[in-house]
């Protein structure tokens, strides 16, 4: 009963999912929070661009005051200062516009440039979380495939034991071959905890790459074709750099700090501002009998229409100094180009590098693979015709796993490296 229990049980857990490379890649540049804090970013420069228009439209605003005036004050039929307590209601309302500030449209113009570099921004950090998940990604796929080259040794090794007893029993084999194999058994159990050591760590980190906190993933390679890329062209690396998010968001902070210099400069032009005030109001003297409210309200209406044309001539050299400081800002930006620009050729040079080396490792590694099976396959043939001992034939069989493994770590270096300059190349 308690068997067919835990049957029905293990029926009813859900399977761990299991994710490709892609499936990473597309989970993490959209649920990452560096990226999602990113799309804030993108929301706020619109508010930004908004409240910059906004800028454009007058400013209107409306009140009533009611006040009590109590002492020397003006008798408002006579018009003579006098000891006097009063009521006062006034009703207003005003707009203010300025009609003609510069400052005010090239503030439109940087809150443009100032969202297109948060959307490069947001692309080089989907990049950068990209290639840490790649990383992490084919790091975790060596050490699982290790850790299962060393399973299968020890899972040989075992059967490689009952059978060299067997054979030792009926005297086909020296009892010394049993003491070669056990001596290493327990070196290959100890590099088994580490591989399972490091295979849980790899996973620990390609999870955080993520940003996933919780372990109900396994993650599975999926085999493709090799790519191949012209490095020999003597575009390659500039074409990269055009494309690549970091290089254009330092090209459009280059552009923002530019638009500030002309904004720094608009502090040297007039500005023409506009203004209407409507108001009225309503007066009398405490105790006294006056005009009824709404005569008075007909009667004291007020109307003023203005224009202001405000013309700078000296501001303490603050303009000067302003407009200064932003020209360094253009210059430091150009610097910080050139440390984009050198950092990027630095990476797609490394990139490159690893890919060819790779490639030619695991080409001679793939043509010299048949080789090598070929000599196991012999090997096992000697063995069992008792021309060759049980540890040699141990280690011929252990080398021959390690020369799987080779193969599949080198073919998983250049499926990470193209992985790594698709990035470059935005194929995602």
């Amino acid at each position: 009963m308690k068997k067919l229990f835990f049957i029905l049980l293990i029926n009813f857990l859900p399977a761990q999912q299991s994710w490709t490379l892609q499936q990473c890649l597309d989970y993490a540049s959209a649920n990452h929070p560096l990226v999602k804090q990113s799309v804030v970013n993108i929301q706020k420069n619109d508010r930004q661009i908004s409240a910059s228009r906004g800028m454009l439209l007058p400013s209107v605003d409306a009140g009533i005051n009611h006040n009590y005036n109590f002492g020397n004050g003006i008798n408002q039929a006579n018009n003579q200062r006098e000891t006097i307590n009063t009521l006062n209601d006034q009703v207003y309302a005003q707009a203010n516009w300025q009609l003609m500030n510069w400052r005010n449209f090239l503030n439109i113009s940087l809150s443009k440039i100032n969202k297109q570099t948060s959307t490069f921004r947001m692309k080089k950090t989907q990049n950068e979380i990209k290639m840490n998940v790649i990383q992490m990604f084919f790091t975790y796929q060596n050490s699982k495939s290790w850790l299962d080259v060393l399973q299968t040794q020890l899972a040989g090794i075992e059967d490689q034991i009952k059978r060299t007893e067997k054979e030792v029993e009926i005297g086909n084999r020296p009892k010394s071959d049993i003491y070669d194999i056990k001596a290493n058994l327990g070196t290959m159990q100890e590099q088994w905890v580490s591989a399972k050591n490091s295979r849980d760590l790899s996973k620990i980190n390609l999870l955080s790459a993520l940003a996933i906190t919780k372990d109900t993933l396994d993650f599975t390679i999926t085999e493709g074709n090799l790519a191949v890329n012209n490095f020999n062209d003597a575009s390659f690396i500039q074409n990269l750099l055009e494309i690549n998010p970091a290089y254009q968001t330092v090209i459009t902070e280059i552009k923002a700090q530019e638009k500030n210099v002309n904004i720094a400069k608009s502090a040297y032009l007039p500005t023409l501002n506009g203004s209407y005030i409507w108001s009225s109001f309503y007066n009398k003297t405490l105790g006294e009998s006056a005009d009824s409210f709404s005569e008075q309200f007909k009667r004291n209406k007020n109307q003023q229409l203005g224009f202001g044309l405000n013309i700078p001539v000296f501001n303490k050299l603050q303009v000067k100094n302003n407009v200064e400081i932003a020209k360094l800002n253009v210059i430091n930006s150009n610097y910080e180009k050139d440390i984009v620009i050198n950092d990027l050729t630095k990476s797609i040079n490394s990139i490159k590098a690893q890919f060819l080396n790779a490639q030619e490792k695991y080409n001679l590694l793939e043509l010299n693979f048949e080789n090598q099976r070929l000599s196991f396959r012999k090997s096992e043939e000697k063995y069992r015709e008792g021309l060759m001992d049980a540890y040699t034939f141990f280690v011929v069989r252990n080398n021959w796993l390690q020369a799987n493994y080779n193969l599949i770590n080198s073919k998983n270096e250049v499926m990470q490296q193209t992985e790594l300059l698709k990035i470059f190349q935005f194929d995602y």
